[in-house]
């Protein structure tokens, strides 16, 4: 073999572990984002999850299917009422305030859960804490990654209403 041959094969080589390199980095980024966006799943489907559980709940402690509070101010305050520490002793919306838990999921990561709950402005798109009650309230949930899977907090809001009979 000839030095132009030798120089040749080896330069082939090279190649072939540049490719190669490029190649694998490649594979392993697109494995990392698949998981980030599992997990980033998983994360809204907690929040949903959470959601959809306070949705099963009454709008306020003195709502009831025989009474609807006529004005605003004779709503209750935001937070749970005296006794009711447990999430399966939460009888109404507002009793999520505050809230939150540790959920682990089959594999690796845990996820914490974080509700705010708060009286929303109509008049102002239904932004922000609302210094004063009004027929509608506003739930945060927020869900973080305890194991520094997830980039950014997954957050999801949702505006309920108090129906009139």
């Amino acid at each position: 073999m000839s030095g132009i041959q030798s120089l040749l094969a080896i330069g082939a080589v090279w190649l072939f572990a540049l490719v190669t390199i490029n190649f694998n980095s490649t594979v392993v980024h697109n494995i990392s984002i698949e998981v980030e966006n599992k997990v980033y799943l998983d994360a809204f489907s907690l929040a949903d999850d959470m959601i959809e559980e306070i949705k099963q709940k009454r709008f306020d402690e003195k709502d009831t299917l025989d009474y609807k509070p006529p004005i605003p101010d004779s709503l209750s305050f935001i937070g749970p009422e005296f006794g009711e520490t447990k999430r399966d002793l939460f009888d109404d919306m507002d009793d999520y305030n505050g809230f939150k838990d540790t959920v682990g999921l089959p594999y690796v990561e845990k996820f914490l859960i974080t509700t705010a709950v708060s009286y929303a402005d109509p008049d102002n798109n239904f932004n922000g804490n609302y210094g004063s009650k009004t027929f509608y309230k506003r739930i945060d949930v927020k869900v973080e990654s305890l194991d520094n899977y997830l980039t950014n907090p997954v957050n999801l809001s949702f505006i309920f209403a108090l129906h009139s009979r």
